[in-house]
């Protein structure tokens, strides 16, 4: 008798069991025929996004960020509809996740503010990935624009990382939106120093010069008369590239040339930037 009861026991689970599978498959079919067909959609729609903003020639910053945007947003969007076919109420869920997102929202608002500083350079383009620009006290090239900080790369190849949400509030210089750059050099030669020749030195040595620009044209004036020594300004131009070796090749090149004149340089040489 026991036994007999064990099997209709069984057997009722069984029934029951297989009735709420062929009731509930219909849901269940659907619901992954929608996950399927919506992971190849988003795959689908992230390649001609990407395409699209190829062809309209964003920046590929702008571009990567637009297209990682879109697929998380989709894939939102699936896993609601997902779960929605699957007869789980959705509306929980959303507040559920709207009282995360707020949570989250307090705990990184320096984040938060990085990530607009990130929009609004991405956006507004301040700087590009390969310009030399000057920014929180530090000089580099940048090498990469994340959603969150700016990598740029010194000139003794150290790589720097700026948030974006102090980068885009403050002063930025960059030195490659023009293309060219000035180089501004002083000399400090002694009261006995014949300025006219001096001045035909260094012109001599910048017209020789074949990574010095010949329009604008390189200039040599008195910039100052000191009480120990004649301040001479020498600023030639040259492409941003080039900035370096121009820089030091003056330098080098215009003390042999004094020396070789009989000129005195009194004991500094300093760079001044404006």
């Amino acid at each position: 008798m026991g036994k007999l009861l064990y099997i209709n026991t069984i057997k009722d689970y069984s029934e029951g069991f297989i009735k709420v599978l062929l009731d509930y498959s219909p849901k269940l079919i659907s619901a992954f025929v929608i996950l399927i067909v919506g992971i190849y959609a988003i795959r689908f729609i992230n390649k001609m996004a990407k395409k699209i903003m190829v062809k309209r020639d964003l920046d590929p910053t702008l571009s990567k960020f637009l297209a990682d945007i879109l697929i998380w947003v989709l894939r939102v969007l699936l896993f609601v509809s997902f779960i929605s076919k699957l007869g789980i109420e959705t509306s929980s869920f959303v507040a559920i996740l709207g009282a995360a997102g707020l949570a989250i929202g307090l705990s990184l608002q320096g984040s938060l503010s990085n990530f607009a500083g990130g929009m609004l350079i991405i956006l507004f383009k301040p700087f590009k990935v390969g310009d030399t620009i000057e920014a929180q006290g530090v000089i580099g090239t940048v090498s990469e624009i994340q959603i969150f900080v700016t990598k740029l790369l010194s000139a003794n190849n150290q790589t720097i990382f700026i948030p974006n949400g102090i980068l885009s509030n403050g002063i930025i210089t960059n030195f490659s939106v023009a293309g060219m750059r000035r180089v501004d050099l002083v000399f400090s030669l002694s009261y006995e120093t014949d300025i006219k020749l001096a001045k035909e030195i260094v012109q001599e040595v910048m017209i020789n010069h074949s990574k010095i620009l010949k329009s604008p044209e390189p200039l040599v004036i008195v910039k100052d008369l000191t009480d120990t020594a004649i301040h001479l300004a020498i600023r030639p131009w040259t492409k941003n590239e080039d900035f370096g070796t121009v820089s030091s090749d003056i330098l080098e090149n215009c003390k042999s040339a004094f020396e070789e004149k009989g000129i005195s340089i009194q004991p500094f040489v300093r760079g001044i930037s404006k």
